[in-house]
């Protein structure tokens, strides 16, 4: 055997070591999808026009002080719908459009009434489409966030259409706990309690202008059943929201109960500091998703900014609260479309038949490899088994997930795998028929076949590379498999095939060979 037959055949056992031990139990292992393992599939439509709304409502806000600033009176500004509609006096109407129109190019004139002093503005289509798309985006992104910090192994979340999103988790098993934690907005306002007017009065009489009734619920320490709700007067002024937190994370109080710590950033704590300061001996309500958490005294200034939030939790509500927390608000609500369960039972129903398929296909690959072309079939039978092993090794480095989509891609390899070799061995064949010595024709048969090979396999990678960009879950599951095996087939092929029929021929003299 020469240096360079015995350097390739150690660099293949290598390889093979490498990825036998990567496919091990012992291991990284490869994760299961949805439809082997079990799980949850989730369709949710995002209500993105509300960000439209939640976006004009501040930008009215905002436009009110900004031509409040430039002298310009403004008697009322409402929201109608996606319409702004101001109303000034009739002489200062052209001041207020031409500074609109210089610092709102977001804005466009829809109607004006120079009697009645009023104009109406409404989004431009461009940015109106622009939040619309950016809520879909941020909802992706934050719900992503979310299952990433929630433990779910390689889950599914990606947009479907103009405004769906799709989620699988596979092996989930607490489904109530999950469905919770996706469709929570998690909005979090601190605002001040309105104090001066009884909440009973504001029950009877309607609340005061510029305040609203939120409550608080009251839970059962054991059961955790909500037996009651305590109203609170809160203003509708957002002193402080949850945009401006660092880092939320669960703590245990003296009394050895779960909390919420949070922690805002630079502006928020100058923000809370300055909140604090100035409101000394009155009640702040924490508000999350239009419910008040707690409503406590503000005995000090609080300049570390941080705060807690109590809400007699279980530890695992308290956790799922700190992930929602970290993990951001939802732009806009979700609209739950479509839920199903996979059951365990059809996964491993799926799993079976795969794995009997993948057994079955390879047998009889492995035996007419073997019947038709005797040693060559042999060398090329190894060179799958060796196939299988990187493919499964692959898989595991990278912690791919496999999907019944995915089996047939690897069944599809396996017929890929020996189809190099076929083209390889006929070469040989014809080469051997025009005269050639073996030792030539096995030269040959490599060399010549080398290019339609490459082309062959190459090819077909760029289809499955463009499969795995646009494709959806179970077809990205099909497109790794098969990339994969392509690269897998072209090294057995090529290199672990040569290698063997190098060492085979080595430098004794062969006349005939069997192929």
């Amino acid at each position: 055997m020469n240096k360079v037959t015995l350097w390739r055949l150690v660099a293949i056992l290598a390889v093979l070591a490498v990825c036998a031990v990567s496919a091990t139990p012992l291991n990284k292992k490869i994760n299961l999808g949805l439809d082997l393992q079990g799980g949850m599939h989730l369709v949710y439509e995002v209500d993105a026009d509300k960000a439209v709304l939640s976006s004009l409502d501040n930008l009215t806000e905002d436009l009110e002080k900004f031509l409040t600033s430039k002298d310009i009176k403004v008697r009322s500004i409402v929201r109608d719908g996606e319409r702004v509609i101001l109303h000034i006096g009739k002489k200062q109407i052209p001041d207020a459009m031409k500074v609109i129109e210089d610092d709102y190019a977001i804005l466009e004139l829809k109607g004006q009434n120079t009697d009645e002093g009023s104009l109406v503005y409404s989004f431009t289509q461009d940015y109106r489409d622009r939040v619309f798309d950016n809520a879909i985006s941020q909802a992706l992104e934050t719900l992503r966030n979310r299952v990433d910090q929630f433990g779910v192994a390689e889950p599914t979340i990606q947009s479907e259409g103009k405004n769906r999103i799709l989620i699988q988790l596979p092996g989930i098993k607490d489904r109530r706990r999950a469905i919770n934690l996706i469709g929570k907005t998690a909005r979090l306002e601190f605002r001040m309690l309105d104090e001066k007017t009884p909440v009973s009065e504001a029950q009877e009489r309607g609340a005061p202008k510029g305040t609203e009734i939120l409550y608080e619920k009251q839970l059962d320490p054991v059961t955790k059943k909500v037996i009651g709700k305590t109203p609170h007067l809160v203003k509708k002024k957002v002193e402080l929201t949850g945009g401006m937190l660092s880092n939320a994370e669960v703590r245990i109080s003296q009394m050895n109960m779960p909390y919420v710590s949070i922690d805002f950033n630079k502006e928020g704590s100058r923000i809370f500091a300055r909140l604090t300061s100035n409101n000394v001996g009155k009640r702040m309500a924490i508000v999350l998703d239009g419910n008040v958490y707690s409503a406590p005294v503000i005995r000090e200034r609080i300049t570390g900014g941080s705060a807690m939030i109590e809400g007699s939790f279980s530890h695992e509500e308290a956790r799922d609260l700190a992930i929602v927390l970290r993990a951001g608000s939802l732009p806009a609500p979700l609209i739950k479309l479509e839920e199903r369960s996979v059951g365990p039972s059809l996964g491993q129903d799926s799993i079976d038949r795969g794995v009997n398929s993948i057994i079955i296909g390879g047998l009889i690959v492995l035996v007419f490899m073997l019947v038709y072309y005797k040693l060559g079939g042999i060398f090329a039978d190894i060179a799958l088994l060796f196939n299988m092993v990187i493919l499964a090794g692959a898989l595991a480095y990278f912690g791919a997930t496999l999907t019944l989509p995915g089996i047939a891609g690897i069944i599809l390899t396996i017929g890929m795998a020996v189809d190099a070799n076929v083209l390889v061995f006929e070469r040989i064949r014809e080469e051997i028929r025009n005269g050639k010595t073996v030792r030539s024709a096995v030269e040959s048969g490599f060399s010549k076949a080398f290019l339609t090979i490459i082309d062959a396999n190459v090819t077909t990678l760029i289809a499955a590379v463009v499969l795995f960009q646009f494709g959806t879950g179970p077809v990205k599951g099909f497109a790794i498999t098969l990339s994969i095996g392509i690269v897998a087939s072209m090294f057995t092929a090529v290199f672990v095939s040569r290698t063997f029929f190098n060492w085979y021929l080595g430098n004794r003299r062969v006349t005939r060979i069997s192929i």
